[in-house]
C-alpha cells in the first residue's frame, strides 16, 4: 500500500472508515464478520483507521480497540468527541457538547475503549456553536500536553473556522464529505488547509453508495439507514441522478475499475493536483468491497478523464441537498445552493 503524509503520520493512501461496521446504514455485521474485515484491512496494509464515539454510541471504539488492540503500533488510529450518545428518557440520545469537561470525559472513555494509552488523532466530530471554538480546541490542546492525543482534528467545519481553531493550537487534520457528488470542500476549505499546511481527509468518497456500478434500491433502505433522511436519496431525486454516473462508468470501462474505484482515483488525483494529498477513509461491511476501494491506490486516470468526470457531476447539475434541515444547522460547512427541479 502507497502512503501519504498526513501532519506527522504517514498512513496508508486510502484509510478504512469504521463507522458501517457498527452504525448508520441499517443492521450492522456480526462481530465476526466486523473483526475479519479489519483485520484483513490491516493485512492489506491499512494503517490509517478512523471511529468515534458517537459510532453505535462507543460500540464501534469497543470493537476497534477489541480487535486492533493488538496490533497498536502498526497504524494511526483517529477517532472522534464532541458528540456522543447520553442516557436520555430510558434510551440513549446523539447530543453534540463541546465544553471542555465533556471533551475530557469523551476522551477517557474513547482511551479505555480503544484499549490504547494514546489518540494519535482526535478529531472535534462537530463544533458545538454554544461554545467558542477555541474553548473546545483549548480543551483539547490540554489533552496534548497531558499526552492523551497526539494531535487535533476538526470535521464538518468551515474555512473561517478553521482559522480560529489553528490560531488556538494547530490543526493536524480536517474530515468532512468530499467526493464527486460532494464538492462543497472546493468552495474554500482545502485552499485554507493548504494554506495552514492542514491534511485533508474525505469521509463518504463513494458518496454513501451512490458511487457504485449497481442502483441502490433507496426504498427498500433499513429503519435505521441515515440515508433515509437525506434529500439526495429521496427516489425523486435520486432517480434524477442517476444518469449523471453514465460519464463515471464510461471511464471506469476505459480504464478497467469500477464505479467506486473511479470516485477515490479521482479524489487522489484531486491531492496531487492541489498539491497536498487527499486522504479518503471508505468504509464498507463487505471484504470483497475493501479490496476493491483499497485497489483504487493504483487507478491512473489521465487529465481528460478528469475533466469529463467534474462536468458530468458538477455541483449545479447534482439534485438534492446532502443534508436536512437539521442536520445541515448541525454543520459549520460552506456549501453549493442545489439546483431546483420539479
Amino acid at each position: 500500500m502507497k502512503t501519504n503524509a498526513l501532519g506527522p503520520f504517514q498512513v496508508s493512501t486510502i484509510g478504512l472508515g469504521c463507522m458501517n461496521l457498527s452504525h448508520a446504514y441499517g443492521q450492522p455485521p456480526s462481530a465476526a464478520q466486523a473483526e475479519r474485515l479489519l483485520l484483513r484491512a490491516l493485512d492489506l496494509g491499512v494503517t490509517f483507521f478512523d471511529t468515534a464515539a458517537l459510532y453505535g454510541f462507543g460500540a464501534n471504539e469497543t470493537l476497534v480497540g477489541q480487535v486492533l488492540g493488538p496490533h497498536r503500533q502498526k497504524f494511526t488510529l483517529a477517532s472522534k468527541c464532541g458528540m456522543q450518545g447520553v442516557a436520555f428518557d430510558g434510551g440513549i440520545k446523539r447530543v453534540i457538547d463541546g465544553r471542555p469537561a465533556t471533551l475530557r470525559a469523551t476522551c477517557e472513555d474513547s482511551l479505555r475503549r480503544l484499549k490504547t494509552e494514546v489518540i494519535d488523532l482526535y478529531y472535534l466530530h462537530r463544533w458545538d456553536k454554544s461554545v467558542p471554538i477555541a474553548e473546545s480546541v483549548g480543551a483539547l490542546g490540554d489533552l496534548v500536553r497531558a499526552g492523551k492525543i497526539r494531535s487535533i482534528g476538526l470535521s464538518e467545519v468551515s474555512a473561517q473556522t478553521l482559522r480560529l481553531a489553528h490560531a488556538e493550537h494547530p490543526i493536524t487534520a480536517l474530515q468532512t464529505e468530499y467526493s464527486l457528488w460532494t464538492r462543497n470542500p472546493e468552495i474554500a476549505v482545502l485552499e485554507a488547509c493548504r494554506e495552514l499546511g492542514v491534511g485533508f481527509v474525505a469521509f463518504s468518497p463513494v458518496a454513501r453508495g451512490f458511487l457504485s456500478d449497481q442502483a441502490l434500491d433507496v426504498n427498500a433502505f433499513d429503519a435505521k439507514d441515515i440515508r433515509r433522511a437525506m434529500p439526495r436519496f429521496a427516489s425523486l431525486a435520486y432517480g434524477a441522478n442517476l444518469p449523471l454516473l453514465n460519464e463515471v462508468k464510461a471511464v471506469a470501462q476505459e480504464v478497467n475499475a469500477s464505479v467506486a474505484q473511479v470516485g477515490l482515483a479521482w479524489l487522489l488525483a484531486k491531492g496531487v493536483q492541489r498539491g497536498q494529498p487527499v486522504i479518503p477513509i471508505p468504509g464498507t461491511t463487505n471484504i470483497q468491497h475493501l479490496e476493491e476501494n483499497l485497489a483504487a491506490a493504483d487507478c491512473v486516470l489521465n487529465t481528460e478523464q478528469l475533466a469529463r468526470l467534474e462536468t458530468a457531476l458538477a455541483p449545479e447539475r447534482i439534485v438534492g441537498a446532502r443534508y436536512n434541515a437539521l442536520n445541515q444547522s448541525e454543520v459549520d460547512t460552506e456549501e453549493y445552493t442545489e439546483r431546483q427541479r420539479p
